[in-house]
């Protein structure tokens, strides 16, 4: 996106440089008075700076419309990685329940394990 920008940039930079060029140019080989010559310039420099303008409004809208879609691709995309992420998380915990069954019935049915303390020997009566 910053490389369009930049080359938006140099052609609105080229547009209005090779426009004044060819303005000047064009009047001081152009055979006319100074009064028609100012004049024309005048009517030059306005009508360059309302291309200018055109142009800036132009890229303006184009950049605001692809922020737009940028913003919305982002949101479809967020919500769908959401998606995906509860949906293996769904899946995960069914699997872990599932092996976990498997296990308990693979295993023998064992009385809880004794504790050190629970084990001390007993002395013999006499």
């Amino acid at each position: 996106m910053a490389e369009k920008d930049s080359d938006l940039g140099a052609f609105l930079s080229g547009f209005i440089i090779g426009g004044l060029v060819g303005a000047v140019v064009a009047l001081l080989l152009a055979p006319q008075s100074g009064e028609e010559t100012r004049a024309l310039i005048r009517d030059k420099s306005i009508e360059l700076k309302d291309k200018a303008v055109e142009t800036a409004e132009e890229a303006r809208t184009r950049t605001e419309s692809a922020a737009a879609e940028a913003r919305t691709r982002v949101a479809e995309l967020s919500q769908q990685a959401r998606d995906r992420a509860s949906e293996l998380k769904t899946r995960g915990q069914a699997v872990y329940e599932e092996q976990r069954e498997k296990i308990k019935k693979a295993l023998p049915h064992k009385k809880p394990a004794v504790t050190p303390e629970e084990e001390s020997p007993t002395e013999p009566e006499a």
